[in-house]
């Protein structure tokens, strides 16, 4: 009786030549077909590296499940959840910055209202950036909220997220589908900015601003994390952590997962180059190069930083004047610097929106002519016009 296949394959697989490379024998299945390292036999098990590191997805693992588990606006929580529990939900309008929570507290109210069989014919969750013109609410929105069910009673549930991708035409329609509809179903629209939202909708819905986390909110949820998935984090390693996110929660658990996954212990200095953003050392030593070297001498060498390391200046110009703003003997050296003749501090019409401005205006001579008081400024400026014409 002749051998099959498979057991061919493994009798010619190149597992011993990769065990003998150092690599460690615990066995992973793969698809069969699948070629690993340019071999030209297919093989049933390959042999991964000891220090391969464990699969880690943050954001949606550890998403919250139900209203409890979210860890702030314990106001606005209380108000949905004495909607739900005298069944008197409205329209809801659910809006600020992305990673605050929106998506994940509507999503645990829908797994309160229905069970988990339910979800397919009761609850449409849609990203009205993918499809934002107005087929989508005259197709999937319209067709969805016009039916009923048979086997339960209550109200359908609409989520539209990122609703402020819509079209005028697009909210315009979905204004008369919710007025039609509003005894069968209930719509609860997500958005980053309140503005891109027509008043019609707004006068509509109940409105809950979601702003961004606090710090003493967002440390014990990513010490949760990190306990659970077994990371290396240092104590400077969680400051940036919170630093960077600026009370985004997503964006923390993509920033941890990045880094750990690429250097495997979570520190300041891994955080920062994982996400691309200038060190507090890189800042220091731009600032001492902008203060005491010629103009020349500190464009080249920023130039050559900004080059190396991959820095958008949009970010070196953020991470300047935040550390202006937080020196103390720094602030005063730099205003010690400035021109002791300036009778204007506001550039004319004409020029006021020509460049960005760090801390003070350039400051006007008798003559009208305006000088920039800095070198400093003066290189930030001249960066900055490059890139808008850009």
């Amino acid at each position: 009786m002749g051998t099959s296949r498979w057991e061919r394959c493994k009798q010619n697989s190149p597992a011993p030549q990769l065990g003998r490379m150092g690599l460690s024998r615990r066995p992973y299945r793969i698809r069969p077909g699948a070629l690993p390292w340019g071999a030209t036999r297919c093989p049933w098990y390959i042999f991964a590296p000891e220090d391969t590191p464990q699969r880690f997805c943050g954001v949606e693992k550890y998403r919250p499940r139900e209203l409890s588990e979210l860890v702030s606006h314990r106001d606005i929580l209380s108000t949905i959840q004495r909607f739900i529990s005298e069944d008197r939900l409205p329209h809801l309008l659910l809006y600020g910055p992305p990673g605050t929570g929106k998506t994940s507290t509507i999503l645990a109210c829908a797994r309160q209202l229905y069970r988990e069989r339910e979800f397919s014919s009761m609850v449409l969750e849609l990203n009205a950036s993918d499809d934002r013109g107005i087929d989508i609410v005259r197709g999937p929105i319209l067709s969805f909220a016009s039916t009923r069910t048979i086997f339960k009673k209550g109200f359908k549930l609409v989520i539209l997220d990122e609703a402020d991708a819509m079209t005028q035409d697009a909210q315009n329609a979905l204004r008369r589908v919710i007025e039609k509809f509003t005894e069968n179903t209930r719509f609860c629209l997500i958005c980053n900015y309140l503005s891109k939202i027509i008043p019609a909708l707004q006068s509509r819905c109940t409105r809950f601003r979601f702003g961004p986390l606090t710090p003493e909110l967002m440390v014990p949820r990513l010490q949760h994390v990190i306990q659970e998935e077994g990371v290396d984090v240092s104590e400077d390693g969680m400051k940036a952590l919170v630093t960077l996110s600026s009370g985004d929660m997503r964006r923390a658990l993509n920033i941890l997962q990045s880094t750990a996954m690429a250097f495997g212990k979570v520190t300041e200095e891994n955080v920062y180059t994982c996400t691309g953003h200038p060190l507090k050392s890189d800042i220091a030593n731009i600032l001492d190069w902008m203060l005491n070297q010629d103009f020349s001498t500190a464009y080249r060498k920023i130039t050559e930083l900004k080059t190396l390391k991959g820095l958008a200046l949009q970010d070196i110009l953020t991470e300047i004047h935040l550390f202006v703003h937080r020196g103390r003997g720094l602030r005063g050296r730099l205003l010690a610097r400035r021109p002791k003749k300036t009778p204007e501090l506001t550039p004319p019409p004409s020029s006021r929106s020509r460049f960005p401005t760090l801390g003070p205006h350039p400051a006007a001579d008798q003559d009208g002519r305006y000088r920039v008081s800095l070198p400093a400024l003066g290189l930030l400026h001249r960066g900055a016009g490059a890139a808008a014409r850009r």
